[in-house]
C-alpha cells in the first residue's frame, strides 16, 4: 500500500505521494500531512527533489529540514543540518541495522547540495519494543569460554548469573531499533521520507539565499556608486594634480616657487597624474560588478566563484588607494573596502 497526502504553497495544493501509512512533515516553504491510501506519483512534479534544488539560482549553505514516518510498527525521524564548508560534506548518523541506507542517502543528499558540510541524523522506533528484553547469548557464550580458560590457568569460581547479567552487552533493552535486514519497501519509504527532510532543508537555503542576494544587490550598487565618486573626482585631472604641486613648492620655498619654470611645473604634474591614475581599475571594478550580477542571475553553484571574484574586488580597492593622492579619492577606497569586506562575509555562506 502506498501514501497518498498533499501539501500547499500559498493557495496552491499539489499532491505528494511518499509513504505507506502516515507520513507528517514541516518545510519552510511547504506543509502538510502524507494519508494512507493509494497512489504512484512522487512530486512536486516528477523531477522530485532535483527540481526542487534549482527552483532559485542562488542558495546559502545554512538550512535545517525535518521528516518522519511509519511503515507498520516502525517509525522514524530524520533530521537534516547544513552549515558552511568548503565541498559537499555528508556525515551520517544511523541506527544500527540500517547502514544499508548510506549509499541512497548519498545520492540524495548529492542531488539536493553542491556544498556545505551536511548532517544527518535518523531516528528509528518501533512499537512495542519499549519494554523488550533480549538475552545476547553469543555474547554469554563468549563470556563463559573466557572465563573456562582464565579458570583453568588461574582457578577460582565461575562467573555467577547475576555477574553475567551485570555485564555491559548480555542484556538487550527494547529500544524500538529494527536489527533485522531491511526490506526493500522498507527502504524506498524511509529514503523518501528522508528527500522530504531535504527539501525542508533546501527550502531553508532557498530562503537565505533570497536574502544574501538582496545584500549583495546593495553592496554592487554601493560599489557603482562609489566607483562614480572616484570616476568624476575633479582631483583626477593634471590641472588639479599641478595646482596641488604649485602649492606644496610653494609651502617648502616660500616665493620662491612663483619662479618656477611653469613648463617644467606642468610636466612634474602629468608624470604625478600618470603614477595616479586610477582608470584601469575603475575599469575593472565596474567589469567586476558585471561579472557578479551575472553570477548572481546564474542557475549553477557561485559561492566558490564569487568568493574568488571579491578577492579581485579588494586587489583593485587596494591599488586604488594605494595610487590615491587626494583625500576624497582615498575616503572613497577606504569606503570602497569596506563594502567589499561586507560582500565577503555574505559570499561564505553562498553554495
Amino acid at each position: 500500500m502506498a501514501l497518498t497526502g498533499h501539501f500547499s504553497r500559498r493557495s496552491r495544493d499539489r499532491r505528494f505521494f511518499v509513504s505507506r501509512e502516515v507520513v507528517t512533515f514541516q518545510l519552510p516553504c511547504f506543509c502538510g500531512q502524507l494519508v494512507a491510501g493509494r497512489g504512484a506519483a512522487y512530486g512536486p512534479g516528477d523531477r522530485g527533489i532535483e527540481r526542487v534544488a534549482r527552483i532559485m539560482a542562488l542558495k546559502s549553505m545554512t538550512g535545517f529540514g525535518r521528516a518522519d514516518g511509519r511503515s507498520g510498527a516502525l517509525a522514524w525521524v530524520w533530521e537534516v543540518r547544513s552549515v558552511n564548508g568548503r565541498g559537499l560534506d555528508l556525515r551520517l548518523r544511523v541506527p544500527p541495522g540500517y547502514d544499508v541506507l548510506e549509499p541512497k542517502v548519498r545520492v540524495a543528499v548529492g542531488k539536493a547540495c553542491a556544498r556545505g558540510s551536511v548532517n544527518i541524523t535518523l531516528t528509528v522506533k518501533r512499537d512495542g519494543g519499549a519494554d523488550a528484553v533480549r538475552l545476547n547469548g553469543s555474547v554469554v557464550e563468549e563470556i563463559l569460554k573466557i572465563s573456562d580458560a582464565l579458570r583453568a590457568k588461574v582457578g577460582g569460581p565461575a562467573p555467577s548469573v547475576e555477574a553475567l547479567l551485570a555485564t555491559r552487552g548480555v542484556l538487550e533493552f527494547g529500544d524500538g531499533l529494527n536489527t533485522e535486514v531491511l526490506s526493500e519497501a522498507d527502504q524506498t519509504l524511509i529514503v523518501a521520507s528522508l528527500e522530504v527532510a531535504l527539501k525542508g532543508m533546501v527550502g531553508a537555503r532557498l530562503e537565505e539565499g533570497a536574502r544574501l542576494k538582496a545584500i549583495l544587490t546593495d553592496n554592487l550598487l554601493e560599489v557603482e556608486r562609489l566607483v562614480a565618486v572616484v570616476t568624476a573626482s575633479p582631483a583626477r585631472k593634471p590641472e588639479a594634480i599641478g595646482q596641488r604641486l604649485r602649492e606644496q613648492i610653494q609651502r617648502l620655498v616660500g616665493a620662491e616657487g612663483a619662479a618656477f619654470d611653469p613648463a617644467r611645473l606642468h610636466q612634474e604634474a602629468v608624470l604625478l597624474a600618470t603614477k595616479a591614475d586610477v582608470e584601469e581599475e575603475l575599469q575593472r571594478l565596474g567589469a567586476h560588478v558585471a561579472a557578479a550580477r551575472d553570477m548572481l542571475a546564474s542557475k549553477d553553484a557561485i559561492g566558490r566563484k564569487l568568493d574568488f571574484l571579491t578577492q579581485e574586488f579588494n586587489r583593485e580597492a587596494n591599488t586604488l588607494c594605494s595610487k590615491s593622492n587626494d583625500g576624497d579619492i582615498t575616503r572613497a577606497g577606504l569606503a570602497l573596502k569596506t563594502v567589499i569586506d561586507q560582500m565577503r562575509e555574505q559570499v561564505q555562506n553562498i553554495e
